[in-house]
């Protein structure tokens, strides 16, 4: 907003609160369901339906918590990633070992490992969606950074160990994977890691699903929680709904918020139930968005020069970052024209918003009565008040 104005500031608001976090719930609460009902379908597709019923119910289920209490959201997200990297820990040992004192078959599938690669550039760019998708949340701390103690010291910090430990964590993660799976194997599987413990762990196999249903628990958990914090910024920067702010009086938690984005990902759900097809949807507004933050940065160091920066940086890493966000915006429009093009119109989808609510400023008396009769009928339904005027 302060570099290009109200309009492109919208935009970009609506791709991260109303497209990518309520997608990125949706794709997690499947991934949730796939891996819950593994062990249940060992060799077959669940009965359909299943997978999506199992899924809404943990959209509900992590909904209903954000809305119950900020501190139990809080616990649910300390314990739930402690489960993460218990499993992935429990798979990179595994690996190791096997690498370390397994047979020569452990090590077959690192011999010529990058056999029959595509060589075509346009699928390589969709992968890397898929692999970006799996570092998503290294921007999710800057959305609660007015509740960070010291940010100008620990939001620097924190995120560099966190995505210097996830990376760490990641690659071992996939190079113990390969010990026991081919790459073809892989391929195929749309359950990795139970495929995984049932070649390795035997009648334990079980602790792996569970386990990545326990992270994945946390994932959702950790997006709808902090969704909540940018309808929050953006009704008070006057491009939200002002009910979007409000807290209930009890909780003290965002109801209105947490609801919409749990409802935005139910929808989703049921839009399309391909996680691949989802991540495709949502990639190119998302990097498209993060292009634009980018060049906000230029700008204002043109525009403001002296203005004070507790975190700078050399300006060489925002051009390199840029050039690959216009490379994750643009190839893809070549690869995959269905997915990216449905992705565009759902991003487009914010300009008759944007006229609508925001832009038209003359509305007649009776569309702000309308707006107004709604704000206090879902302020009466959830108890819910102006966190700032409720004294």
């Amino acid at each position: 907003m302060e570099a290009f104005g109200p309009f492109v500031a919208f935009i970009r608001l609506w791709i991260e609160a109303i497209v990518v976090r309520p997608c990125t719930v949706t794709i997690v609460a499947l991934t949730f369901a796939i891996y819950g009902l593994r062990p249940f379908f060992p060799d077959c597709a669940p009965p359909d339906g299943v997978a999506t019923l199992l899924a809404i119910l943990l959209i509900v289920l992590m909904t209903a918590i954000n809305c119950v209490s900020v501190r139990l959201a809080t616990i649910v997200q300390d314990w739930f990633t402690i489960a993460k990297v218990v499993a992935l820990v429990l798979i990179i040992l595994t690996g190791l070992y096997l690498l370390v004192f397994g047979e020569s078959q452990y090590k077959d599938s690192f011999e010529n490992i990058f056999e029959n690669t595509s060589q075509d550039f346009t699928k390589v760019s969709l992968a890397f969606y898929s692999g970006l998708f799996a570092y998503s949340g290294w921007n999710f701390l800057n959305f609660i950074v007015e509740e960070l103690q010291n940010p100008k010291r620990n939001l620097p910090l924190a995120i560099a160990i966190s995505i210097t430990t996830c990376t760490v964590i990641y690659v071992l993660t996939n190079v113990a994977l390969y010990t026991a799976i081919s790459p073809d194997e892989m391929l195929e599987s749309p359950a990795v890691a139970v495929l995984f413990a049932n070649k390795l762990y035997g009648k334990f196999a079980f602790i792996m699903p569970l386990c990545v249903a326990c992270s994945t628990i946390g994932s959702a958990n950790g997006v709808i929680f902090t969704s909540s914090r940018l309808f929050y910024s953006g009704a008070r920067e006057g491009q939200m709904p002002v009910v979007l702010t409000m807290i209930n009086k009890n909780t003290r938690t965002p109801i209105p918020a947490v609801i919409l984005t749990g409802a935005l990902s139910i929808a989703y759900l049921l839009a399309s139930k391909d996680v691949y097809q989802l991540i495709n949807y949502i990639q190119i507004s998302y990097w498209l968005a993060i292009g634009t933050a980018i060049a906000a940065l230029f700008w204002l160091r043109k525009t403001m020069p002296d203005a004070p920066r507790p975190i700078k940086v050399p300006l060489i890493w925002p051009i390199i970052f840029i050039l690959g966000c216009a490379a994750l915006v643009f190839i893809p429009i070549v690869a995959a024209p269905r997915d990216t093009g449905i992705g565009l119109l759902i991003m487009l989808s914010a300009v008759p918003v944007y006229v609508i609510f925001i832009g038209w400023k003359n509305k007649p008396k009776w569309f702000n009565d309308l707006v107004d009769g709604t704000t206090v009928f879902i302020q009466k339904l959830f108890m819910v008040v102006d966190d700032e005027k409720e004294d």
